[in-house]
């Protein structure tokens, strides 16, 4: 059999750096949203009600978090590229309906309201803020799907192109509703996100049109032989991909609940979701090597070595770049300058940023990890780790927030980074014992 040459540390780079192009610009949508709500009247609310509505939309994503994952791992003929289609069709509307359902307003408000204990003001505009966020699920689990399908075929810079037309798109609509229109910032930011990505999900059909006509192409082998892909075969496969996305994106609700009920609770949900944005810039260059590797780590795991060597050397620059906005003058600028904080607000965020700076290295070492156990097909190991980490951060939070009082958003800064620490260690250690036991049956 032929073993394709391992991928150089070039080749990884421009096969890879698309894709961290693609996550970077969507990491810039949230600090530009943020500054212009900051910017906007009565900007602490509009923080919070648009922070805890990003929240909310992000867990009725999580389904669909995982398709280009999927895609990558799965699509690798005609068959298999329909089969996951109307996977992936059944799986947006699926979840979608949670949205809708959490908006009929006595559902609201004994959900949101009542169970955050908000106040009317940030209440309202919560509610109308999801409002815009109906179409937000299965838009991103349509693009998610293509573009997994693209990145197996080796177009990763079509994917960039893509995320470039969303982001302008976005960008575009939030300077003329905050130009010309006397929409409320929490209502700015979703409208603005919504409309991207309904033009990237047009924009990923259009330019991965040749991508899927050659997966069409692909000859599929016979019905129910080892290479088919089944319904059945892709449920087992992705549930525990999908729980791990659900538990895994409820961290960020968790948190909001949690800190409503720490020290300082306006100022803690008003600073964290720009934190998050700050923090995602680099984080999501780790997030984007997972399918990366899944494409270029071989269906055998033959090019281990040189893509974790790569993943090590992208860890360590990830969390140095996060490091330089713990100091001024690059704190006070973005945080004061660029986000629109007032100073006495931008000082919640100091302690916070400095805690996460290891957590974008953990980002890459689990994205490593997560490539090498969906190539295995043991996406269980995955939804475990995860579900350690919320049990963690929970934990953590409960220990810190309420139990020594700390600001909230610093306890939940000190949660996430503990949780997100064992969910590497439980992954390395399953990896670590599931090498040992292949090694004796080999013996």
């Amino acid at each position: 059999m032929n073993v394709a040459p391992a991928p150089t540390a070039g080749y990884i780079t421009r096969f890879w750096s698309p894709l961290a192009a693609t996550w970077i610009m969507m990491s810039l949508e949230g600090p530009l949203l943020a500054a212009l709500i900051a910017r906007l009247p009565d900007p602490k609310i509009n923080l919070a009600a648009y922070g805890i509505a990003f929240s909310i939309a992000i867990l009725v994503e999580a389904p669909v978090m995982m398709l280009m994952s999927a895609a990558t791992a799965l699509v690798r003929d005609g068959d298999s590229y329909r089969r996951l289609r109307i996977f992936a069709h059944a799986l947006n509307a699926l979840s979608t309906l949670p949205l809708c359902l959490l908006l009929i307003p006595p559902v609201f408000d004994a959900l949101v309201g009542g169970l955050l204990n908000l106040p009317p003001d940030v209440a309202g505009l919560t509610y109308g803020a999801l409002w815009f966020f109906v179409p937000w699920t299965a838009a991103i689990g349509y693009r998610r799907f293509v573009h997994g399908v693209m990145i197996r075929a080796g177009a990763t810079r079509r994917v960039a192109a893509g995320t470039l037309c969303r982001l302008g798109a976005m960008t575009g609509t939030a300077v003329v509703l905050f130009l010309f229109f006397e929409l409320p910032g929490a209502w700015l930011g979703p409208a603005s996100l919504v409309i991207g990505v309904l033009v990237e999900a047009v924009a990923a059909r259009w330019m991965g049109a040749a991508a899927i006509r050659r997966t069409l192409d692909i000859p599929s082998p016979p019905a129910n032989s080892a290479g088919s892909l089944t319904y059945r075969g892709i449920v087992t496969f992705y549930y525990p991909l999908a729980l791990t996305s659900v538990i895994g994106l409820a961290t960020h609700p968790m948190l909001t609940f949690f800190m409503g009920r720490a020290h300082a609770p306006l100022e803690s949900l008003a600073v964290f979701p720009v934190i998050g944005a700050l923090s995602f810039i680099f984080r999501a260059i780790g997030i984007s090597y997972q399918e990366a590797a899944i494409a270029l780590l071989g269906n055998d795991l033959e090019h281990r070595r040189v893509v974790g060597r790569f993943a090590a050397g992208l860890a360590l620059a990830c969390s140095l770049g996060l490091a330089v906005f713990a100091f001024d003058p690059f704190f006070s600028l973005w945080f004061e300058t660029v986000s629109g904080l007032a100073p006495d607000l931008a000082a919640y965020a100091w302690v916070p940023v400095m805690l996460l700076v290891p957590l974008p290295a953990l980002s890459v070492w689990l994205s490593y990890q997560r490539a090498v156990n969906v190539l295995r097909r043991r996406t269980r190991p995955i939804t475990m780790a995860t579900i350690l980490e919320v049990a963690a951060i929970a934990l953590i939070f409960a220990v810190t927030g309420w139990g020594l009082d700390l600001v909230g958003v610093t306890a939940a800064m000190i949660a996430f980074l503990g949780g997100r620490l064992l969910s590497n260690l439980y992954l390395e250690v399953h990896g670590e014992t599931a090498r040992l036991r292949r090694e004796r049956r080999g013996g």
